[in-house]
């Protein structure tokens, strides 16, 4: 499952990050009654998603610290399933990370390392980093990228520098254990702020919309197929698709081990994620915040998710 959250935040101050609007006398006057009630939201989500069997692993964004992902995993009805959790401070402004929650029982962990995005544009400001995480699952190895590319805030063609060399930052990590290993199984999971045909995903990262498009060295997007029909993101009565699963080859293939048919990806929008528009048609996720006032929702984000299929 990957999940962006919408500005979790934990409500005591942090000097060294902007994050006093998500404080009980900021702007928009967070408290621990609303945290608490947020933590509860995203531990029911992740429950539901399984039908309350959570998934193995989480991927999650716009999370501020590890003490909000220890009260998520340790003061949340997600406390009796175990999870464990895999994070690094980034250098974000506002102080808002990705992290990767998993459960030992299913998710063997080996190794994480978190990417610095280092972008060449002088006086850029600092993102989130791309966090890999390598476990076992059976006797297989799961490569897996945590992704939270830089928004859209200041206009979209003006940010596209930033989305593109995250992009080729990704696509050099892909690049590199395929070269060591071409069936090689790796999963970049996140909220990429690009749609699935924007330069960044089709023309960088090379991740085609099904296998038939694909020639040597391309990736798969699991999501794309649902371009027109749903999305995880509504703007200006608009669905799109930014939150997106992109796999390698290797997880394509009916063979033993590893496999992940398309079908089994899914964005997840159960009736208690969203609500009637009111000024539009249709449904729009139920959100935390609409602007600056408290809504009292789950996300402004619907989460995705995928079956990863161990064949004997």
């Amino acid at each position: 499952m990957f999940y962006n959250v919408e500005n979790l935040f934990h409500p005591s101050n942090d000097s060294i990050k902007n994050d006093d609007e998500f404080t009980k006398e900021g702007t928009r006057y967070w408290s621990y009654k609303r945290y608490n009630d947020k933590l509860a939201k995203v531990a029911k989500t992740a429950i539901a998603v399984g039908g309350w069997e959570p998934p193995a692993v989480i991927g999650l964004c716009e999370i501020e610290n590890i003490q909000c992902l220890k009260d998520l995993v340790y003061n949340s009805p997600l406390e009796r399933f175990g999870y464990e959790i895999v994070h690094q401070e980034s250098g974000d402004n506002r102080g808002i990370d990705v992290a990767l929650l998993y459960r030992p029982d299913h998710f063997e962990l080996i190794n994480y390392h978190a990417h610095v995005l280092k972008f060449p544009e002088e006086g850029s400001r600092p993102s989130r980093d791309i966090l890999y995480v390598q476990g076992k699952v059976g006797d297989d190895t799961l490569h897996l990228y945590v992704n939270h590319w830089p928004s859209r805030y200041g206009g979209q063609l003006a940010t596209v520098p930033k989305r593109n060399f995250a992009a080729q930052v990704l696509r050099a990590q892909y690049d590199s254990l395929l070269a060591q290993n071409p069936e090689a199984h790796i999963i970049a999971m996140g909220d990429f702020n690009d749609h699935p045909d924007d330069e960044s995903m089709l023309d960088i990262l090379k991740a085609k919309k099904d296998s038939s498009q694909m020639k040597g060295g391309d990736l798969l997007n699991l999501i794309w197929q649902y371009e027109f029909k749903k999305g995880t993101h509504k703007y200006q009565h608009e669905w799109g698709i930014l939150d997106q699963f992109i796999i390698s080859p290797a997880l394509i293939k009916d063979a033993t081990g590893l496999n992940t048919p398309i079908d089994r990806a899914i964005i997840f929008d159960a009736d208690f994620l969203l609500e009637s528009e009111k000024d539009g048609v249709g449904k729009t996720p139920n959100r935390t915040y609409i602007g600056f006032k408290y809504h009292g929702g789950y996300s402004d984000h619907l989460p995705i998710v995928l079956d990863v299929l161990f064949e004997e």
